[in-house]
């Protein structure tokens, strides 16, 4: 039997401002001493082999490393012209300008590039017409397999997701890959590299790419003989840990050039490091390729982390990832079943909604405890080519919403975290302030939301926003210029929530979310426009809220688009109503005052064999003076005034 690690977050990892997605709530007293760890080499392979045993080993459960848990997706301006009569045009929208984040659709306003059904194909902008595609996937491979877009110039990288747990779901969606493709002609493949592990996310700086992989230990553990005891299985599978050798857990890479020759490399023991406590059942893998340089020498030397990783965050010059090396503990696991979700929208806030229920075997079986709420946070250097270099660690109480969570300003990082109490009945939210080139922590402020957990954060300059939510929505703003003793300013409560917060115009706080009732039943999307001028009064604008809706903008910020030059913004918007349905992408204007609805677009009804349906929209961009929005069947383009449909390019 394999191990049963699985892989919570698709999108955490290395590089520079992610989307990785993590949520938890939390709460106790803020811990006031600093929770300092150290990231370390080990002495060589024979220390390294030893440490990975013994940390592995006292992880193991009955049934292998971990089991399945809920996983909930989450995901400025970053890619240049390719000419300068480019027209001008929005791109994907990020964290942190000039860190672009992978995104299923790249723009440079001359052209589009997209992948879907495994094929990545390029439009030209001016005759809007498809001039290029390539297939990518094998016949024997999922075509639906999910793939993400890095482009720099020419050049596009295409990641190709792998592992088990996916769009929640348990079926397998092939194996981890990344392709560098040539756009100069005709699409071509370049090369491409297969690592061992699962993608977990990536960015780029300029035309440096950073990613990062999660593999788990090979590892075969020996099939528990009948009317074993929980304590045997154990014991039997701790003993096949410390069997293992060290290949067991030095990550392969697989490299193909455009000749199809192959190399295959193994990550040297010497460049793997570890944090004072980690579990042994994880390798975060750091790959550093550079697109203008190609694949053959690139991505060759990576870098590796004990730790099992959730969360990145970056700028041009700081690479932050957080580990938690207790996110995995053994869950006794005999099926899993599917379970109905809600017609409307993402997780309902006000109680857990996993994708998947776990159904316990008959025999009684310990609960398992809950692990430790903290967050380990590691700070790379990555203002130099190659390889990030190790700068310092340290450990904030609590977990991460998000990427979001995090930011950098002033020599500070700023990290809010919900902690639950030890009965998991109460929880609060803080921010931490910590030194940059330390991890030192400097001053903190806690006490938000008691009793709720965090569903948003935006920080901007020396001010941050927070929303907690259980039945009502305060947004609390807070006073950062004093990174030593940071303060809540003000406190606004509202029914339903943000879940994602975006700068708006001078004193504008933009907020996508649900509506609620004053009980916490979530009533369907809205878009909220606040008044943050005054930190210490802040105030809601304006509301736009569609009932019994859902938008793909509420837990991915790639689907928000907002054109800051004329307000206007488009959000993916599916309604369903009793025996109606109607998907499509809502069009906003978003000014000082109002935030105003100006119609919906909506891309052919398709009607394959097997019955006709609307396609979800799912990214939109302005491109000169239209509106160019991206489905998986096919991209319209609606002009920006009138809305009216102009043309559309099947995909299919």
């Amino acid at each position: 039997m394999k191990t049963l690690i699985r892989t919570v977050v698709a999108g955490a990892a290395l590089a520079t401002a992610i989307s990785a997605c993590t949520s938890a709530p939390g709460g106790t007293a803020p811990v006031k001493q600093r929770l300092q760890v150290r990231l370390v080499s080990y002495n060589g392979c024979d220390d390294m082999l030893a440490g990975l045993r013994e940390h592995a080993a006292s992880n193991v459960g009955q049934w292998g490393f971990g089991g399945p848990m809920p996983m909930y997706m989450t995901r400025q301006k970053s890619m240049e012209a390719t000419a300068d009569t480019a027209p001008e045009h929005s791109t994907t929208n990020t964290h942190e300008a000039g860190v672009d984040e992978p995104d299923l659709v790249k723009t440079d306003g001359n052209r589009i590039i997209t992948v879907a059904g495994g094929t990545l194909r390029i439009i030209d902008t001016a005759s809007r017409k498809l001039t290029g595609s390539v297939k990518l996937t094998k016949a024997d491979e999922p075509a639906y397999a999910p793939a993400d877009l890095l482009v720099s110039g020419d050049r596009a990288l295409v990641l190709y997701r792998g592992g088990d747990i996916m769009y929640k779901t348990f079926a397998p969606v092939g194996e981890t890959r990344y392709l560098l493709v040539d756009l100069s002609g005709e699409p071509k493949v370049l090369g491409t590299i297969k690592p061992q592990g699962t993608y977990v996310d990536a960015r780029m700086v300029g035309s440096t790419v950073r990613l990062v992989t999660r593999s788990q230990p090979d590892i075969t553990f020996p099939q528990p003989k009948e009317n074993a005891s929980e304590a045997e299985m154990k014991k039997a599978n701790a003993a096949a840990v410390r069997r293992a050798p060290l290949d067991a857990w030095l990550p392969k890479i697989q490299i193909t050039d455009a000749a199809g020759t192959v190399t295959k490399k193994t990550v040297d023991c010497a460049r793997v490091s570890h944090p004072a406590d980690y579990t042994g059942t994880s390798l975060l893998t750091v790959h550093t390729i550079d697109l203008a340089q190609g694949l053959t020498e690139a991505g060759t030397d990576p870098i590796s982390l004990a730790a099992d990783g959730d969360t990145v965050y970056g700028t041009g010059q700081s690479l932050y990832v957080t580990s938690n090396p207790r996110w995995w503990w053994p869950v006794p696991m005999a099926a899993v079943e599917d379970t109905p979700q809600a017609p409307a929208t993402e997780p309902d806030p006000t109680e857990p909604t996993p994708s998947a229920k776990v159904t316990l075997s008959p025999e009684p079986t310990p609960t398992p405890t809950a692990p430790p709420e903290e967050t380990e946070v590691h700070r790379f250097d990555i203002g130099h080519p190659g390889p990030p270099t190790y700068v310092a660690s340290g450990k904030v109480p609590g977990r991460l919403l998000n990427q979001y969570s995090l930011s950098e300003y002033d020599g500070n990082l700023r990290v809010a975290t919900t902690l639950n109490s030890e009965a998991q009945k109460t929880s609060t939210s803080s921010v931490y302030v910590l030194k940059a080139d330390t991890l030192d922590k400097v001053g903190e402020v806690g006490g938000l939301g008691e009793g709720e957990r965090i569903y948003s954060v935006r920080f901007i300059g020396p001010v941050g926003y927070c929303v907690t939510f259980k039945q009502v929505d305060p947004l609390y703003t807070l006073d950062l210029r004093d990174p030593a003793a940071p303060k809540v300013t003000g406190e606004l409560k509202i029914t339903g929530y943000s879940a994602y917060l975006h700068p708006g115009g001078d004193g504008r706080l933009i907020g996508i979310g649900q509506e609620a009732s004053e009980k916490g039943r979530t009533l369907g999307t809205q878009i909220s426009l606040f008044d943050v001028s005054d930190p210490a009064n802040p105030k809601r604008l304006s509301q736009m809220f569609q009932k019994n809706s859902g938008s793909e903008a509420e837990w991915d910020p790639h689907a928000f688009l907002y054109w800051p030059k004329t307000g206007l913004s488009v959000i993916p918007l599916n309604t369903y109503e009793q025996n109606k349905e109607e998907i499509g992408a809502v069009v906003l204007k978003i000014d000082d005052s109002a935030v105003t609805k100006l119609g919906m677009i909506k891309h052919p009804v398709q009607r394959p064999k097997d019955g006709a349906y609307q396609p979800s929209i799912q990214r939109a961009m302005v491109i000169g003076d239209s509106i160019w929005t991206v489905s998986t069947d096919g991209v319209q383009v609606n002009d920006a005034t009138t809305l009216a449909e102009q043309t559309y390019i099947p995909l299919r």
